[in-house]
């Protein structure tokens, strides 16, 4: 069924008209169209949000829906965490992306979650998370509010794991150019040491031509 794959209404609508089309049968109102696709899109989604659920181990089950609980006296809440930005590629930021994948990674096995769901759901589903704060995802029911948040954790996984690698090869790049521009005024140095020697040799071997050869002591030059 497309809607296991598609999520966006307009795009029910128009593969129900081609069907509609190929089949030669009569085309109904859009509003019609319009009602049949959010009903099987409303249908397909509670199962595929339970399926994601019935993959999930009964401690990531109480674990997930307690993100978007305030901790502290910041009044932070780890649902904002999950949606930390990497920063710039720095070393400091290196290592906290380092824990805060570490952290995502603890959350629970989310490829097992997401196993059998089509990538552009996913996608949607936790693009709807990621939308919401800490408060709005908490007027969802708790079974969507998991399953959501679910799809969000297994994005941020994925991202995390990306600009870890991203930060890490930008990292060494920055290293690899400085030990060349290192090396270079090596070599610039090297080269100027080189050069004054060469430059003292060649005067040294033109004040030995200028007096001639030395003569061993005590010999008086023939008449």
């Amino acid at each position: 069924m497309e809607a296991a794959s598609k999520n966006n209404p307009a795009d029910l609508i128009n593969i129900a008209l081609e069907k509609l089309v190929e089949a030669g049968l009569e085309i109904p109102r859009f509003s019609t169209l319009d009602a049949m696709a959010s009903t099987v899109r409303g249908q397909v989604n509670e199962e595929i949000l339970a399926g994601i659920q019935s993959r999930m181990t009964e401690e990531e089950r109480r674990r997930v829906p307690g993100l978007p609980d305030v901790i502290g006296l910041d009044r932070k809440t780890l649902f904002n965490a999950l949606k930390q930005n990497p920063g710039r590629a720095t070393w400091s930021n290196f290592k906290q992306l380092k824990g805060h994948l570490e952290w995502v990674d603890g959350l629970g096995d989310t490829g097992k979650w997401l196993e059998g769901v089509a990538s552009a759901k996913a996608a949607d589903f936790a693009g709807e998370a990621e939308a919401q704060d800490a408060a709005t995802l908490k007027d969802y029911t708790e079974d969507k509010r998991v399953a959501l948040t679910a799809c969000l954790a297994a994005k941020v996984r994925m991202r995390a794991r990306d600009d870890l690698a991203t930060m890490f090869c930008k990292r060494m790049a920055a290293k690899a150019k400085k030990a060349r521009e290192e090396l270079a005024e090596i070599h610039r140095q090297q080269q100027e040491i080189v050069e004054a020697l060469i430059g003292n040799y060649r005067t040294l071997l033109q004040q030995v031509d200028k007096d001639g050869p030395a003569r061993p002591p005590g010999r008086q030059p023939p008449r």
